[in-house]
């Protein structure tokens, strides 16, 4: 069985070497969907708490949210980055606050404290499934995906791992056996 919620990300962007609209700068709304796969967990009668999957995926992925996101070639990038740092805002300002921890993998490296992430592939829909997938993987049993920007959708599917641990109290992942939201020791 899977439980499903939804994440909202305003972002900016633009599709670098494009010919048409997207290769100027310009901002979406874009709508995450996740899916998550596992056995209606005992006691709390649901597979994984929709609060709770909001949250991990939240942790990290509010990076993107009133972010700009540049492929790494892209010419703005070191326009930006040196327009940030006139003013004063490259490593952060008090007001953003915001920011999720900072992180880098093989597709994208984000900069929380001046609201950037930089992709090494144009971000699209189905660039963003990627991006986030690898995000995630090991912190949800992800059997879906599906990213809508403005008109543009993609969805992907993927092989959630085996049943995890699970707390019976409120459906948590258990970290080495104990619940980290509500102290459950297996």
């Amino acid at each position: 069985m899977r439980s499903i919620t939804t994440l909202s990300l305003q972002y900016a962007h633009r599709f670098y070497g494009f010919r048409g609209e997207a290769q100027y700068l310009h901002g979406h709304t874009g709508v995450l969907t996740i899916e998550v796969e596992d056995n209606v967990e005992k006691g709390v009668n649901m597979v994984f708490p929709c609060n709770e999957i909001q949250k991990t995926a939240w942790d990290v992925l509010k990076n993107f949210d009133h972010a700009l996101i540049l492929r790494e070639d892209d010419p703005l990038l070191p326009a930006i980055l040196k327009v940030y740092e006139e003013q004063g805002i490259r490593d952060g300002h008090p007001t953003n606050t915001m920011k999720g921890p900072a992180f880098e993998t093989s597709l994208a490296k984000a900069y929380p404290e001046c609201r950037l992430v930089v992709t090494k592939e144009t971000m699209t829909v189905e660039g963003m499934i990627k991006i986030v997938y690898d995000l995630l993987k090991d912190k949800l049993n992800i059997a879906k995906l599906t990213f809508t920007s403005g008109v543009n959708a993609a969805s992907e599917e993927f092989h959630p791992i085996e049943s995890v641990d699970r707390c019976p109290l409120c459906g948590v992942r258990l970290e080495n056996g104990v619940c980290p939201k509500c102290g459950y020791r297996k």
